[in-house]
């Protein structure tokens, strides 16, 4: 059984995905599905739409209850097989960590499922996997076992769906599109954030490795050149001297001109080639 949802076929149900599944049966606790390849999936009476009959179409989520059983909710949970999501731990026990997904059976990440030990109480962005000899789905907090860290199908500048998965030393890890990991440096920061986080973001470059690296913000050319004007701008008021420089923090730089500290440092890199400008250890001055 495959994890990866694009790769079913029509004619098979998704354990861990959406279906249109056909009403084949009526009971008292609710209607039984047409499992195509699987066996019938009961709909409990609480999801049966007012009005159901048999022969409709029903768009239904497909997961195993807690007692193994296949079975179908109108739920969304809060991510489907192949997906990324930050959840909350709400229990720990001798199996693993379970995480509230919005469905009544919690998320299992199994210990050897799991990054490092989690703790009730706390979010983890996990990877969302159906188990291919059992059909259980579980969750893995183990991101680079399951998205490459690399791509060739990326191109720079090119818009991103992001979920900020882990602070490093050097930035920020996100999930791109639910596909690939990528990284947002520190100097490409403009706020702050935190795990768990969706945004909308950009790959800044594909390294030769072709681990990506990505930006909240685009610069053009019409930026760039803004940006410079404001900086000769701010310099001209100050009597043609700023302490901001290359050294200075992201949250400062970002206080003054609303730019990363990547943007900033190009920007009088390029003044400075430019002979408009000089950089000195504590501070950069105007030439005039």
């Amino acid at each position: 059984m495959s994890n990866d949802i694009n790769d079913i076929a029509e004619n098979e149900t998704r354990i861990g995905g959406y279906n249109r599944l056909r009403v084949i049966r009526e009971v008292e606790f609710g209607v039984y599905l047409d499992g195509v390849d699987l066996v019938d999936i009961l709909l409990p009476r609480r999801y049966v739409p007012a009005g159901c009959k048999l022969d409709d179409e029903l768009d239904v989520f497909v997961y195993v209850d807690s007692e193994d059983r296949l079975v179908a909710t109108t739920d969304k949970p809060r991510a489907q097989v192949g997906e990324c999501a930050s959840l909350k731990v709400v229990e720990v026990n001798d199996v693993g960590a379970f995480l509230d997904w919005g469905l009544p059976k919690d998320l299992l990440v199994p210990y050897s499922e799991q990054f490092k030990r989690m703790e009730v109480g706390k979010l983890y962005t996990v990877y969302v996997y159906c188990d291919e000899e059992t059909g259980r789905i579980a969750a893995s907090s183990k991101l680079s076992k399951y998205l490459p860290e690399s791509a060739d199908d990326l191109q720079p500048q090119q818009a991103v769906s992001l979920l900020v998965s882990a602070k490093t030393e050097l930035g920020y890890k996100a999930v791109i599109d639910n596909r690939y990991l990528g990284m947002i440096f520190n100097s490409d920061i403009l706020q702050p954030l935190q795990p768990g986080q969706k945004l909308r973001g950009f790959v800044k470059a594909v390294r030769e490795d072709g681990k990506i690296d990505l930006c909240l913000h685009l610069q053009n050319q019409t930026t760039r050149d803004e940006l410079a004007d404001k900086i000769i701008k701010h310099l001209q008021e100050n009597n043609n001297v700023s302490t901001l420089t290359d050294k200075s923090t992201p949250e400062d730089i970002f206080r003054q001109y609303r730019v990363s500290k990547s943007s900033y440092k190009k920007s009088i890199g390029n003044l400075f080639r430019q002979k408009k400008i000089v950089i000195k250890p504590d501070c950069i001055a105007l030439v005039v």
